[in-house]
């Protein structure tokens, strides 16, 4: 089976919010521009996947997406889970956060975003790309 033919499935914390995606999702950004870490409290750690392979199964009502202008966050009203983002540039595309995978064993890390603006308390991994923005590709 080739790996955009594995279906990857996802919750927020309360369970209430439940997705799954039939794209790859294998390589792991780490953003730490300020919005990023102003939504999830430290930085964003997430996978890619096309948009239109994404499907959220909300039978609670619970799913919302905050819209910043330059991107766009999706969360559970119920628990403050905070599921994915969209780059307003790039909606053909979703980042979905890895904490919020059922099994996130077959990703690894690609590449860190604004890493100019790292906080003390983390640590950068060189053995990956750096960016001073966004990802280019």
């Amino acid at each position: 089976m080739t790996e955009t033919s594995v279906s990857h499935t996802g919750q927020c914390l309360c369970g209430d919010v439940n997705y799954r995606a039939a794209g790859a999702m294998t390589d792991v950004l780490h953003c730490h521009c300020e919005n990023c870490r102003r939504i999830t409290g430290n930085f964003v750690a997430a996978v890619r996947t096309p948009t239109a392979e994404l499907v959220v199964d909300d039978p609670e009502a619970q799913f919302r997406w905050i819209d910043l202008g330059f991107a766009a966050y999706g969360f559970c009203q119920a628990c403050g889970s905070t599921l994915f983002f969209r780059a307003t540039d790039r909606p053909d595309l979703t980042s979905v956060m890895i904490g919020t995978l059922d099994d996130a064993s077959h990703t690894q890390l690609h590449s860190v975003w604004f890493a100019g603006d790292v906080q003390p308390h983390n640590m950068l991994n060189d053995t990956v790309s750096h960016f001073a923005g966004n990802d280019p590709g």
